[in-house]
C-alpha cells in the first residue's frame, strides 16, 4: 500500500541515492514530526496543540542540517502552518509565525556556517574547543629540575578563550627555552592567527640553534606574506645548570629580571625588529644569570601599554606591583599581579616567571 503513494516512493529513493547518509535520516525524522505536529495542531479541540515544537523542529535543522536540506524542512514547515491558518486554527497566530520566521533566519545562518566549515551538528565548536585546549597545553611550562620553579598567566581581552598572546616552551633537563609572543590584536580576532603561529614555533623551539630561532620565526612569516598587522616575540635560553641565560627580543617589551642580594628589579636591554618587517633580522641579546632567589620576568604589552601613557611609567607599575611577589611568593602572586595589571585596560596580557629557589 505504501508503494503506492508517491511522494513516499519518491523519498525512500532520495535517501537510497548514493551513499547512505544520517543527514537523510535526521531530514527524513524531523519532516515526519513537524508533519504530525501539524495535523495534531488542526485537530486539537482543547487548546492543547503543540504548535510551538515548530520552532525546536525548525530549530533543530539548523543545528544538524545542511542548507539544502534545512530548506526542504522549512518547506515542510510552512506548508504545515499554511494548512493551519487555512482550517483557522486558533493556536497559529502572528505570534508563532513571527517566531519560527526570526528562527529559520537563525537556522539558515548556523547551517551556512557549518556548510563552509564541512562539518555537521555541534563539531564545529568541538573542534574550536579542542584547539583552545591544545593551545594551553601548548602554553604550560616544561617539568623543571630541583631548585626551578615557573610560572605562566594568560588572560585574553573580554574574558575571550582565544587571544593573541602565547607561549611555547621546550628543556631536555638540562636547558629552558621559552619564547612569549604578541600577535597584534586582541580576543578571538587575533586568537585564529595565533593558533596557527604557535604550531609553526612550537615546532622552531628546541629544534633549532637558540640563536636561530626569532631569525627563523621571522623567515616564516615573510614565507607567509602577512600583511594583517605585525608579531612581537622575546625569547629566553636558560642554563638550568649555571643559571647562565640569554634573552632575544623582537620589538616586545623589555625583560626584567629580580636580583634577590640587592632586592631590585632590573630592566633588561635585549632589543630587535617587530617580526615579519625586515627579511634579515638581528637581534641585540642580554646575558646575564639567575642565582639563588632571582627571577625573571617577561610579559606582553597589554600589561603595561595605555593609551596617551608612556612605555616606561607602564612598567614602572608593573615594576612596583611586582614588589608584591617577593613575600608572597612568585607562584602564588603572579596571577593576582597579571589581575591587577590587567583591570583597566581591554587588551590580552600574559606573564612567565621563571625564578630559582
Amino acid at each position: 500500500m505504501l508503494r503506492r503513494i508517491p511522494a513516499l516512493v519518491a523519498l525512500y529513493q532520495w535517501m537510497r541515492r548514493g551513499k547512505l547518509s544520517g543527514e537523510r535520516y535526521v531530514f527524513a525524522a524531523l519532516a515526519v514530526l513537524a508533519i504530525g505536529v501539524g495535523v495534531a495542531t488542526a485537530n486539537d479541540t482543547r487548546g492543547l496543540a503543540p504548535s510551538g515544537v515548530l520552532v525546536l523542529i525548525v530549530l533543530g535543522g539548523g543545528l544538524l542540517l545542511k542548507v539544502r536540506s534545512l530548506l526542504a524542512l522549512l518547506v515542510v514547515v510552512v506548508g504545515m502552518v499554511a494548512y493551519n491558518a487555512w482550517l483557522d486554527v486558533p493556536a497559529i497566530g502572528y505570534g508563532i509565525v513571527g517566531t519560527l520566521m526570526i528562527t529559520a533566519v537563525l537556522a539558515l545562518s548556523l547551517a551556512r556556517t557549518r556548510q563552509k566549515l564541512g562539518v555537521q551538528g555541534l563539531r564545529g565548536d568541538s573542534m574550536l574547543l579542542e584547539l583552545r585546549d591544545r593551545l594551553k597545553r601548548q602554553g604550560e611550562m616544561p617539568e623543571l629540575p630541583d631548585g626551578w620553579d615557573s610560572q605562566v598567566v594568560l588572560l585574553q581581552a573580554g574574558g575571550s578563550s582565544f587571544g593573541g598572546d602565547f607561549v611555547v616552551s621546550a628543556s631536555d633537563g638540562d636547558t629552558l627555552e621559552v619564547a612569549l609572543v604578541d600577535v597584534s590584536g586582541k580576543g578571538t580576532d587575533a586568537g585564529t592567527r595565533a593558533l596557527m603561529l604557535s604550531g609553526a614555533f612550537g615546532g622552531l623551539l628546541g629544534s633549532i640553534q637558540p640563536d636561530r630561532f626569532l631569525p627563523a620565526c621571522n623567515d616564516y612569516l615573510h614565507r607567509q606574506r602577512w600583511d594583517e598587522g605585525f608579531v612581537t616575540a622575546v625569547h629566553v635560553v636558560v642554563d638550568l645548570n649555571t643559571g647562565e641565560y640569554t634573552v632575544e627580543s623582537a620589538g616586545h617589551p623589555p625583560a626584567v629580571q629580580f636580583d634577590a642580594g640587592s632586592g631590585a628589579w632590573q630592566v633588561g636591554s635585549a632589543k630587535g625588529v617587530v617580526l615579519g618587517v625586515v627579511p634579515d633580522l638581528r637581534c641585540i641579546p642580554e646575558h646575564g644569570t639567575l642565582r639563588s632567589g632571582d627571577a625573571l620576568l617577561l610579559y606582553t604589552d597589554g600589561l603595561v601599554e595605555s593609551p596617551g601613557s608612556d612605555l616606561d611609567a607602564g612598567i614602572d607599575r608593573l615594576l612596583g606591583e611586582a614588589e608584591r611577589l617577593v613575600p608572597q611568593g612568585f607562584g602564588s602572586g603572579a596571577k593576582e599581579l597579571v589581575e591587577t595589571m590587567a583591570a583597566a585596560r581591554d587588551d590580552d596580557c600574559a606573564l612567565v616567571l621563571i625564578w630559582r629557589t
